[in-house]
């Protein structure tokens, strides 16, 4: 066993963490160290206790371990470490979709990369490899250039003329001045609009500007 070092966690209040471990040994290791950690609180592997992260492990992360996290049926909000005993070769987009927000393999598993990672998901931050993270930025490169920039949208969903819109709706334009600085009609800006809010769900034009904010397009 690895003794842990204290590192700056950065997170408020203690990490509720759950494992859902069936092999016995696997549990009872993660378990006890979860018990140990002052800033960590173990919570039952049971479907209606929330926790912050939970901890699972997988063998080779192939499309069979995606199908067992959907068998597991997390909540919308739930996020995950997984322990890979084996390789990875699944799509990374893939397990982003179930929750996945870190992976440590057990070649480089050690109790202090274990902390590290549990708080960095907490804190709603990623934690894969190099190689990993090399992996995501290559499919969603593949992504944007095969799929999205061939509809016109970009990373975000939005496309370069919804985004020149709200761009000048957040600089307080009305439609006449949008329409007169793009040089489109109003009834196409106004078709725009309608278009990306009924897309995206999205209930006005403040939530639609509000959207581009956090998407970093504006």
């Amino acid at each position: 066993m690895y003794k842990t070092q204290r590192i700056d966690v950065n997170v408020a209040g203690t990490v509720r963490v759950k494992i859902c471990e069936p092999d016995p040994l696997t549990r009872f290791g993660l378990v006890t160290h979860v018990r140990e950690e002052p800033r960590m609180t173990l919570v039952p592997p049971v479907k209606d206790q929330s926790a912050d992260v939970i901890v699972l492990t997988v063998g080779n992360a192939d499309d069979q371990a995606l199908d067992t996290l959907r068998q597991l049926a997390f909540p919308a909000s739930a996020r995950s470490l997984v322990l890979v005993t084996g390789s990875w070769t699944v799509d990374m987009h893939a397990a982003i979709e179930l929750g996945v927000r870190g992976v440590l393999l057990r070649c480089a598993f050690t109790w202090a990369s274990f902390d590290e990672a549990v708080y960095a998901i907490a804190r709603g931050e990623g934690a894969f490899s190099s190689e990993l993270q090399g992996m995501l930025l290559d499919q969603m490169e593949r992504t944007i250039k095969d799929v999205l920039a061939p509809r016109g949208l970009t990373a975000c969903g939005l496309s370069t003329r919804e985004i020149d819109i709200l761009r000048l709706v957040a600089d307080g334009c009305d439609l006449e001045d949008i329409a007169e600085k793009l040089r489109y009609s109003e009834r196409t800006v106004k078709n725009v609009l309608y278009g990306l809010m009924k897309r995206l769900n999205l209930r006005n034009r403040a939530h639609a500007v509000s959207y581009a904010i956090r998407a970093g397009v504006i």
